[in-house]
Protein backbone atom coordinates (compact mmCIF):
# COMPACT_ATOMS: atom_id res chain seq x y z
CA UNK A 1 0.00 0.00 0.00
CA UNK A 2 1.48 3.17 -1.11
CA UNK A 3 2.98 6.19 1.76
CA UNK A 4 2.66 9.55 2.08
CA UNK A 5 5.67 11.00 3.51
CA UNK A 6 6.00 14.28 4.75
CA UNK A 7 9.55 15.97 5.87
CA UNK A 8 10.24 19.63 7.16
CA UNK A 9 13.18 21.02 8.99
CA UNK A 10 14.25 24.64 10.27
CA UNK A 11 16.45 25.47 6.79
CA UNK A 12 17.78 28.90 6.57
CA UNK A 13 18.97 28.75 2.74
CA UNK A 14 19.21 29.45 -0.06
CA UNK A 15 15.90 29.28 -1.37
CA UNK A 16 14.09 29.42 -4.90
CA UNK A 17 16.10 28.99 -7.75
CA UNK A 18 19.54 29.37 -5.75
CA UNK A 19 17.78 26.24 -3.74
CA UNK A 20 17.15 24.33 -7.44
CA UNK A 21 20.55 25.16 -8.63
CA UNK A 22 22.71 24.01 -5.87
CA UNK A 23 20.40 20.96 -4.86
CA UNK A 24 19.80 19.81 -8.23
CA UNK A 25 22.18 16.45 -8.74
CA UNK A 26 20.73 15.96 -5.08
CA UNK A 27 16.76 15.62 -7.11
CA UNK A 28 18.21 13.58 -9.68
CA UNK A 29 19.39 10.86 -7.10
CA UNK A 30 15.98 11.09 -5.16
CA UNK A 31 14.59 9.65 -8.24
CA UNK A 32 17.02 6.21 -7.80
CA UNK A 33 15.75 6.15 -4.64
CA UNK A 34 13.82 2.37 -3.63
CA UNK A 35 9.72 2.82 -3.51
CA UNK A 36 9.75 6.55 -4.32
CA UNK A 37 7.33 7.50 -6.43
CA UNK A 38 7.67 10.99 -6.59
CA UNK A 39 8.54 14.26 -4.53
CA UNK A 40 7.37 17.90 -4.42
CA UNK A 41 10.05 19.84 -2.65
CA UNK A 42 8.74 22.60 -0.05
CA UNK A 43 10.15 25.67 1.08
CA UNK A 44 8.86 28.73 2.95
CA UNK A 45 11.37 31.29 3.53
CA UNK A 46 10.07 33.63 6.02
CA UNK A 47 9.88 31.00 8.51
CA UNK A 48 13.12 29.20 7.08
CA UNK A 49 11.63 25.87 6.57
CA UNK A 50 12.45 23.33 4.07
CA UNK A 51 10.80 20.46 4.01
CA UNK A 52 9.30 17.97 1.08
CA UNK A 53 6.25 15.39 0.58
CA UNK A 54 6.97 12.54 -0.96
CA UNK A 55 5.20 9.36 -2.08
CA UNK A 56 6.65 5.65 -1.93
CA UNK A 57 5.39 2.14 -2.96
CA UNK A 58 5.36 1.30 0.52
CA UNK A 59 5.82 1.80 4.13
CA UNK A 60 9.39 -0.42 4.32
CA UNK A 61 10.41 2.49 1.30
CA UNK A 62 9.48 5.59 3.31
CA UNK A 63 10.74 4.40 6.65
CA UNK A 64 13.70 3.51 5.16
CA UNK A 65 14.52 6.45 3.42
CA UNK A 66 13.04 8.74 6.10
CA UNK A 67 16.12 6.89 8.29
CA UNK A 68 18.74 7.40 5.27
CA UNK A 69 17.46 11.46 4.79
CA UNK A 70 17.67 12.24 8.66
CA UNK A 71 21.19 11.18 8.82
CA UNK A 72 21.89 13.13 5.06
CA UNK A 73 20.42 16.13 6.95
CA UNK A 74 22.11 16.06 10.17
CA UNK A 75 25.43 15.28 8.47
CA UNK A 76 24.72 18.83 6.82
CA UNK A 77 24.14 20.72 10.57
CA UNK A 78 20.40 19.93 10.05
CA UNK A 79 18.74 19.20 13.14
CA UNK A 80 14.80 18.71 14.21
CA UNK A 81 14.31 16.65 11.22
CA UNK A 82 10.28 15.94 11.90
CA UNK A 83 9.20 13.35 9.27
CA UNK A 84 5.67 12.00 9.48
CA UNK A 85 4.77 8.53 7.42
CA UNK A 86 0.52 9.02 6.47
CA UNK A 87 -1.82 6.44 4.70
CA UNK A 88 -3.68 8.00 1.96
CA UNK A 89 -7.36 7.69 1.60
CA UNK A 90 -7.50 7.01 -2.33
CA UNK A 91 -11.08 7.76 -2.65
CA UNK A 92 -11.01 11.35 -1.28
CA UNK A 93 -7.25 11.97 -2.84
CA UNK A 94 -9.10 11.37 -6.71
CA UNK A 95 -12.09 13.52 -6.17
CA UNK A 96 -8.86 16.13 -4.95
CA UNK A 97 -7.07 15.26 -8.66
CA UNK A 98 -4.47 13.76 -5.91
CA UNK A 99 -1.19 13.47 -8.42
CA UNK A 100 0.15 9.80 -9.55
CA UNK A 101 -1.73 7.57 -7.54
CA UNK A 102 -1.99 4.48 -8.37
CA UNK A 103 -5.50 2.57 -7.93
CA UNK A 104 -4.61 -0.70 -5.78
CA UNK A 105 -7.61 -2.38 -6.90
CA UNK A 106 -5.99 -2.21 -10.50
CA UNK A 107 -2.12 -3.17 -9.68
Amino acid sequence: MQKLLQVDFGFKGPFGEEMATMLKGLAESINAEPGMIWKIWTENESQQLGGGVYLFEDEASAQAYLEMHTARLNEMGISNVRGVIFDINQTLSKINHGPHLVDEATK
